[in-house]
């Protein structure tokens, strides 16, 4: 099998296992594999959280998502890259975020599957509603994410 590119947004819950067996079987020549899995935390910014709601523009989401995997492999020699995120009501820990990352070396690997989460979390149209105890709010991206992703 060729490396390859996936990415699906969706609102069903995604196995962990099977993704991860995709981007191994995806090329023998590749040693390194990186996973990152996002889940759904009961507490943020001190408040207790219930759920979460995420809401996305489908038209440019996916485009969006392939410009950060193709960014991300103009700075490292990636492999395989898959990257599933979810939509729609979540609950406490549930998976939210997908990210897969092959290379032939651990660090191209290690970096790339950080560069693309971290663009992920404040470059990518995905708005996030938390459920807490006062109410319903929508959240912004952090400003450390913001920091993060301008040092790259």
């Amino acid at each position: 099998m060729a490396h390859f590119t996936h990415i699906s947004v969706q609102t069903q819950d995604f196995d962990f296992a099977h993704e991860y067996q995709k981007l191994r079987d995806s090329n023998s020549s590749d040693g390194a594999l990186v996973t990152f899995v996002g889940l759904v935390r009961d507490l943020n910014l001190q408040q207790a959280v219930s759920g979460l709601f995420l809401e996305h523009y489908p038209a440019m989401t996916e485009k969006v998502l392939n410009n950060i995997v193709e960014k991300a492999r103009t700075k490292w020699q990636l492999g395989s890259v898959s990257i599933i995120h979810r939509v729609g009501q979540l609950q406490v820990s549930e998976q939210i975020v997908f990210v897969g990352v092959t290379s032939q070396h651990r660090q191209s690997a290690y970096h790339g599957n950080e560069f693309i989460m971290d663009y992920l979390k404040t470059q990518a149209p995905f708005w996030k509603k938390e459920t807490t105890n006062q109410g319903d709010k929508w959240i912004a991206a952090k400003a450390s994410d913001m920091e993060k992703s301008k040092g790259w």
